[in-house]
Parts: structure tokens; sequence; C-alpha cells
């Protein structure tokens, strides 16, 4: 998606009654408004909102005024009119401007952060911060998919647009927020990397066939050595373990959840012997498959 697509996206203006609040981040948005002007001549005369209204130029030249700041603004560029700013946009007679634009409210909730605190939502509520910027980042892929998703309205377009209207609002404040605010820690114990994702996955399908080591890291297209380790070192078990794991875990759940005898039991997580199945499930789980399921999983001490 580029700045080109988002000529296309006049549907956005059909959102409204469609998307009008989402949750985001412990805040509340509340969608006030959508539109899109095409590349002709207009002026917007000074007004202002107890919104933000946000605009993303999409092609053509213009200028946008906060009281006596006047910002000269082009394809590129995204500018906003925080609650109370008295503003004006005018569009280039010979260059004209092309915009979408969009207004919400944002309020923080219970989990909203601390008094002080800054955040992604700092580059919205710091009054101080810049009004124009051209960090846009996905703003013009997710005004794209708005539109998209406007009309036809279709089955799910509920949960489609809040995911993409909470992105749009923190996208937004991103665009004007300080470097300092956008940093932040990585989750708690990091994440795993794609192809150690996909070896997990790739478990989880297959736990009823035949596997071994050779077979996981063809999937990944790495050697057994290096998918090896690779596992091992970001999820601190080697490839086998974690697959006896996984299948005496779902042996546990199928026990518990369905009437399989013990031997299908057995099977569907991928042991041929139920003799070995049951002497490695009492490993796992302090007692046998029957036991399991009689006790509905619970071992009372």
């Amino acid at each position: 998606m580029s700045l080109r697509d988002v000529a296309g996206a006049g549907r956005l203006a059909e959102l409204t009654g469609l998307l009008d609040t989402c949750s985001v981040g412990g805040f509340q948005a509340d969608f006030v408004g959508w539109g899109f002007y095409p590349a002709s001549p207009w002026r917007n005369y000074w007004h202002r909102h107890s919104s933000y209204e946000v605009c993303l130029a999409y092609s053509g030249a213009g200028r946008f005024s906060i009281g006596a700041e006047h910002h000269d603004v082009g394809a590129g560029d995204v500018f906003v009119a925080r609650p109370g700013d008295i503003h004006e946009i005018e569009s280039s007679q010979t260059d004209p401007l092309g915009i979408a634009f969009w207004g919400f409210t944002l309020r923080a909730g219970r989990e909203g952060p601390l008094p002080g605190e800054r955040g992604w939502w700092s580059g919205l509520t710091d009054t101080t911060g810049p009004a124009v910027s051209r960090s846009i980042g996905s703003l013009a892929s997710l005004v794209t998919a708005l539109a998209e998703q406007a009309a036809p309205v279709r089955s799910g377009y509920e949960t489609g647009l809040a995911g993409l209207g909470a992105a749009l609002v923190v996208e937004t404040a991103r665009a004007f927020a300080a470097e300092d605010d956008l940093r932040t820690e990585s989750p708690v114990g990091g994440r795993l990397s794609p192809a150690v994702a996909a070896m997990q996955r790739y478990l989880a399908d297959n736990l009823s066939r035949p596997m071994t080591v050779h077979d996981v890291a063809a999937a990944v297209h790495l050697s057994e050595r290096h998918a090896e380790r690779l596992f091992r070192e970001q999820t601190g078990a080697s490839l086998m373990t974690t697959m006896r794991r996984m299948r005496l875990d779902l042996a546990a759940a199928l026990l518990l959840t369905t009437d399989t005898t013990v031997t299908d039991v057995a099977q569907a997580c991928g042991y041929l012997d139920v003799r070995a199945f049951s002497t490695a499930f009492r490993r796992r789980h302090g007692h046998s498959p029957l036991a399991h399921r009689s006790l509905r999983g619970t071992l009372h001490l």
C-alpha cells in the first residue's frame, strides 16, 4: 500500500455508523468523523473541534494554519488539530490538495497510563508536540484497509474494523510522538525467532505422526544440528523432549474431553505401543491414563 492507494479510499466517509468506538491500550477512542477530499481546490475555514482532527495528504499541496502558525503541507504529510485548536486548511489552486481525514476523542480508562506517564499516546496528548509530521508509518495502508471494509459490509466487519481502528489511533499518535516516548522493553522472555516458532507449529500439527529431528529441521530448511541448537537456545528444551511433552499433554486433554479409548488416544498422540504410552504418561502426570480420566485430571494428595 502507498499514498497512491489512498486516492481510491473515498469510501472512508462511509465508516460513520460502522466504526464509532474501540478500545486501544488502556484508552477508549470514540470516532466522531470520517472523510475524504478529492484533489480539487477547496478551503476549510477557521474552526475548532472538541476532538482530534487528523488529515493525511495523499496528493497536491496546501497550507495548514493553527492560530498564528502556518505550515505548508503536501503529499506524505499528516497533520493534526488537537481539541480546542482553532485551525484552517486551504488547498492550492494550481496543485490541489487531496486528503483523507478522521476525527476521534481519546480518554484514558482504569487501565490507562498513570499521571505523567508517557508513551505512544503522548504524540496526541502533549499539546506542545508538533502538528505536522512526515512519519506516517502504516497510516496509508490502514486508511486504505478501512475504506475497503466500509463497503460492501460483510460478516465479521465489527471485529475487523475495531482492530483497524485501534491500529489507526496508535499509528496516528506515533506520527507525532518523540522517539523517547516510543521506546519500550521487549516482552518478558523475548520472542521466538520465525524458525523456532515454525518448528513449534510443526510439532503441534504432527503429534500423531512419527517424527524425527530431521523431519522438523527439513520443514524449516535447516540442518539438524542448527535446528536443534536454535530450538534449545530459545525454548530451553530439545525438539524431541518438547515433542514428547506436547504429546502427553494432548493425551491428558483427550482423556478428559472425549470418550476415546486409551489405545486410540495413544495412537492419536503418536504412540503405537499402548504400554509405552501408559509408562510415559505416568512419568509425566503421576498416574495412569485411566486414573487420569477417572480423577478428572485432579490428584488429591
